[in-house]
């Protein structure tokens, strides 16, 4: 895995061993950063990565130009990776990590988007979304999203298994 664009284009990723983790293919995350970046949705935002893993969506938000990141993840192998990663590209001065729940998380970050990529049999859309501050929330699943009171989609696609529903808070 590799980071897609931006100051950090083209450095690696690394991902824990096993199946823990379902890291987001390069190609999906340059698709969710392109069409972020065409509604100015990315630069100088502060971003919560929940479900978070080895960090590759919020590591690609920080190198398109996000001002901060808080990653959530309770995994550990997934946490040491994490942990390396930012440690690696210098990223420990614009990001953050909580260890624990993303859903418990995800009431109490103060941010301006939120990219969720849960595990596939997640169930818990509605009030993960509606918990959360943010205006714009990116969410990676296994099928299509629920309709969730109070928000709107503006794009949903599916990449082989995986769908990407880009949702607005209703003003």
């Amino acid at each position: 895995m590799r980071v897609v664009a931006g100051e950090l284009g083209g450095r690696r990723i690394i991902a824990p061993e096993g199946t823990s983790t379902r890291p987001t293919t390069d190609r999906v995350r340059e698709a969710i950063f392109n069409a972020l970046g065409s509604r100015g949705l990315v630069d100088g935002a502060l971003v919560a990565d929940l479900f978070a893993g080895s960090g590759g969506l919020g590591i690609e938000a920080l190198s398109r130009g996000a001002e901060h990141c808080t990653f959530v993840e309770r995994d550990r192998a997934a946490l040491d990776a994490l942990r390396d990663n930012l440690d690696g590209l210098d990223l420990d001065d614009r990001s953050r990590i909580i260890a624990g729940d993303a859903r418990s998380a995800a009431a109490s970050l103060d941010v301006d988007l939120v990219l969720a990529d849960p595990p596939y049999d997640f169930d818990g859309w509605v009030d993960l979304i509606t918990s959360v501050r943010a205006d714009t929330v990116i969410a990676e699943s296994g099928e299509s999203l629920p309709d969730v009171p109070g928000w709107t989609a503006w794009r949903s696609k599916r990449y082989s298994r995986t769908w990407v529903t880009f949702l607005e808070r209703d003003r």
